[in-house]
Parts: structure tokens; sequence; C-alpha cells
């Protein structure tokens, strides 16, 4: 990682490249995005070349927003790696502490609790409040927030009404533990190899 940080910190230096120097946080983002979409292409598609070449743009991605921060005397790398060390130990009492997880249900149910309490930036739902609206109308209807119905789909497809057809197509996959916007990138990938 320090290569990379040293790296980042040429390119963003004195000499180094005009537009890596000119890139903010914000206009960051729709990389930071996009690359994140790739990588999960890349790890769907199963090519573990393509999955490290993808996984290492994302990790780019991490490493130029704290070189900007570290600019800015924001924070910085360090400061990430221990942030994210701190939780995995904070959420993981079962493999660090004393507490007992014996399925991954068990695990994930207690994350849940643990992020919950730690009141991360929730929406009244108690979502994240970035999440892309294809997950918020997953995770909501997982939670059984106006949960979606087959009979629902097809009143909805009989009135034309696409919106709350597709409410209720993203209930199905919700009760039956499916993650759509994985189904979704699957088809399209197919799509685009016919």
């Amino acid at each position: 990682m320090e290569r990379l940080l040293e790296v980042m910190r040429r390119l963003r230096g004195p000499g180094g490249c005009p537009w890596d120097r000119a890139q903010t946080h914000e206009s960051l983002v729709p990389y930071l995005l996009e690359e994140a979409s790739e990588a999960a292409d890349a790890l769907l598609g199963g090519n573990p070349k393509e999955m490290a070449e993808e996984l290492g743009d994302v990790l780019l991605q991490v490493a130029f927003h704290s070189v900007i921060a570290e600019e800015e005397g924001r924070f910085a790398y360090e400061d990430v790696e221990r942030a994210i060390v701190e939780k995995l130990i904070r959420r993981h009492p079962h493999v660090f502490g004393e507490a007992e997880a014996k399925t991954p249900e068990e695990v994930k149910a207690r994350w849940e609790d643990l992020k919950a309490q730690e009141g991360k930036g929730e929406d009244p739902c108690g979502l994240p409040k970035n999440l892309p609206t294809l997950l918020r109308a997953y995770e909501l209807q997982r939670k059984g927030i106006d949960p979606g119905s087959e009979e629902g789909l097809l009143r909805a497809l009989e009135r034309d009404d696409l919106e709350e057809a597709l409410w209720n197509l993203v209930g199905l996959f919700a009760k039956r533990g499916l993650d759509p916007e994985t189904a979704l990138r699957r088809r399209s990938r197919k799509a685009c190899q016919k």
C-alpha cells in the first residue's frame, strides 16, 4: 500500500499529473462508483486476472481520496486503515470477544444490531442514507416495510403501473433472499454477449 500512496503523492505533487492534481473528493465520486461496479462485474465473472485488476482500481480510489485528505490535513490513509480494523474487531465480538455466533445469519444479525447501536447515518427506516435505489427497495422489503408480492406484481402489470410492478418484483427477490442487483448485473452481461 505504501508504494501506491507514494505514486499518488507524486501524481498529485509539483510536476505531477495536471488531471490528478485537479481532482477533489467530489470530482472522484463518479469514478469510485464506476470502479466499484466494474469490480462487482469482475467478481461475478470469476476471472482471477480481471478480479485482481478491478479490485486494484477500487484500492486506487482509496489511495486517491486518502492522499487528497492528507494534503488538506483532514486524515491520512493510516486513519482509514485504523477505522476499518477497529470496526471489524468491534463488529466481530464472536471472534475477538466473548460473544457467540454459530451461523452466518447470527453474525449478520449481530452486525446489524451493532451498526444500529453506532447510529450510522441512517434514514428513518434504519438504512444508510446513500444506498442505491434498487438496493434501498430491496433492503426496505427485507425489513418487511411495504413488502411486494406476486399478486401485487400481476395487478400492477395489468394497470401498466411499472413503478408499482418494479417495487413488487424487488419484493419477490427479497422474499426469496436473492439480490436483484446481482441478478440484473448477470442478465446485463448476457445481453452483451449475444
